[in-house]
């Protein structure tokens, strides 16, 4: 298995020593599940008196973990800690950092097992997926730290100014900002938690971990890694809680000096206003889903086509925001097209996630099983034409979890507005176009602008690449039409809705938003 390199394009042909190491670990998971686990603040594990019982959405009479109910006072408390801990921290030699996060990413690459079966079991996640989400943590951490290295913490030596009889001396030298507050998804629960986090801790920032309710556990497996890698007491702190009074705590501070949120847009501008409602305005890294186009030419591989929609509609149930919700297709080969994804479609396995056979788990929550239903009956009554799925599955193995069918939609009419508002759930719309630009017309027609793919010859390629508005685009990719970054590979961030930042996670310019930039001069 040493030289296979798991990543989202090759976790489809993966060594069989995959698939039995994680059998090994999802049996042994299961025999120890319920167990409690605190928050963790300043070094220490605290305890409330009010829990948040965590059940598998696979089965929901699953308890997989119970997990505590934090209230302000926790949030005071961690952003103290926190605000504490910051002037050693940020005075850390970045090489001493950078050590501390390597040795956390080791810890994620020996625990990759058993954190990807508890995933599996706790986001519904399948088990490469579920393996890919750990592996990409590693490789987002280590990136950033890689970014720190080869710019030297980022200091840069500047031109001299011409003074005669004196000689100057400037520097450019990028600070932390202070106390930095990740507020992640259920989605991706450990990529993005672990990637904005280490970024930040690499930086110099101290950090405030504050997970989605629904995947509380795998993250305080997540903050296991790095607690154990030696991060100083203070520096990383972790709280759970409903958002409404424990995340509200923790946006309204003023103690908070910047935040990632990975989420819906509404939530994410509702923070963004109020990070820009205090004294001065303070960063905001937001990543905010997407409704993500695929244009299929006449020139297209229909195959590759096919297979690469499939994956990406599907994957994790629909739940990604980068999952690819609309397909624009050129009328020639729209009938082809319809027929091919609706065979690939029927024919993905549905069930337990855990299971190597099985490609779509569950959705997270009653919520979003709700979504799924009720999106469906609005589509039914529009008139247009299911080419398959559109119901739960409510028998047989089903009948204790969230499971939905992937569905697809043709005959939706474009006006409606389900081809602009994500759903988030395996549901996935296809139109006819006459011609290309067409297809661009509608594919850009839209707040969000995460990703996109192409179908078509290298040409028409270069001329998708020139108009679409998206931050990650692919074209000709089997491995998936919308999915698939990683980094140092594919950085991943958005445009106009998508994204507040303009530079991509896993990239070049990522790890600098966790700094500022002070220049100092110097006169002799």
């Amino acid at each position: 298995m040493s030289a296979f390199k798991l990543t989202y394009a090759t976790m489809f042909d993966p060594p069989a020593e995959l698939h039995t190491r994680f059998d090994e670990a999802i049996i042994q998971l299961k025999a120890n599940l319920g167990r409690e686990f605190g928050m963790h603040i300043n070094g220490k594990d605290v305890f409330t008196d009010e829990k948040l019982n965590d059940y598998s959405p696979i089965d929901t009479e699953m308890k997989l973990a119970v997990m505590q109910k934090g209230n302000e006072s926790h949030a005071q408390a961690a952003i103290e800690a926190a605000r504490k801990a910051f002037p050693a921290w940020s005075r850390t030699p970045w090489q001493e950092r950078l050590k501390l996060l390597r040795r956390a990413t080791d810890l994620i690459d020996k625990r990759i097992f058993e954190l990807s079966a508890a995933m599996a079991l706790e986001v519904g996640k399948n088990r490469m997926e579920a393996l890919g989400d750990v592996a990409e943590t590693a490789d987002l951490i280590r990136y950033a730290c890689d970014q720190i290295e080869e710019n030297n913490g980022f200091v840069v030596e500047m031109g001299k100014d011409p003074l005669v009889g004196y000689e100057a001396r400037n520097v450019s030298k990028l600070h932390p900002y202070g106390v930095w507050l990740v507020i992640s998804p259920f989605n991706f629960p450990f990529a993005l938690t672990g990637g904005p986090t280490g970024a930040a801790l690499a930086a110099g920032n101290t950090v405030i971990i504050k997970p989605a309710t629904d995947t509380a556990w795998i993250v305080r497996l997540l903050m296991d890694c790095f607690v154990d890698a030696g991060i100083p007491d203070g520096v990383l702190n972790f709280v759970t809680g409903p958002g409404r009074t424990l995340g509200q705590a923790l946006v309204d501070s003023p103690d908070i000096d910047g935040a990632t949120f990975t989420g819906s847009l509404k939530v994410g501008m509702n923070i963004h206003r109020a990070f820009s409602s205090g004294k001065y305005v303070r960063p905001t890294i937001l990543e905010l889903g997407g409704k993500n186009p695929v244009i299929v030419s006449r020139n297209a591989d229909l195959e590759r086509a096919a297979i690469g929609i499939v994956r990406s509609a599907f994957g994790l149930q629909g739940q990604k925001c980068s999952a690819a919700s609309r397909v624009i297709v050129e009328a020639p080969v729209y009938d082809d097209l319809v027929s091919r994804l609706k065979e690939l479609t029927e024919n993905l396995v549905i069930g337990d996630p855990t299971e190597k056979e099985t490609y779509m788990g569950p959705v997270i929550n009653e919520s979003a099983y709700r979504d799924f239903q009720n999106f469906n009956e609005e589509i039914s009554g529009t008139g247009a034409t299911f080419i398959t799925g559109g119901h739960v599955q409510v028998t047989g193995d089903y009948t204790k979890g969230y499971f939905c069918e992937p569905t697809l939609v043709t005959d939706l009419p474009l006006s409606h507005r389900l081809w602009q508002e994500e759903m988030f759930v395996p549901i996935t719309t296809i139109t006819k176009v006459d011609d290309l630009d067409t297809a661009m017309e509608i594919a850009n027609n839209v707040d969000y602008g995460l990703t996109a793919g192409f179908y078509g010859s290298h040409n028409e390629a270069d001329w998708f690449f020139d108009k679409i508005e998206a931050g990650v685009v692919y074209a000709n990719r089997p491995q998936g039409a919308s999915t698939g970054a990683w980094p140092g590979f594919q950085p991943f961030g958005g445009w106009k809705g998508s994204g507040s930042s303009g530079k991509n996670a896993g990239g070049h310019y990522y790890v600098q938003l966790y700094m500022h930039e002070q220049t100092q001069t110097l006169i002799k």
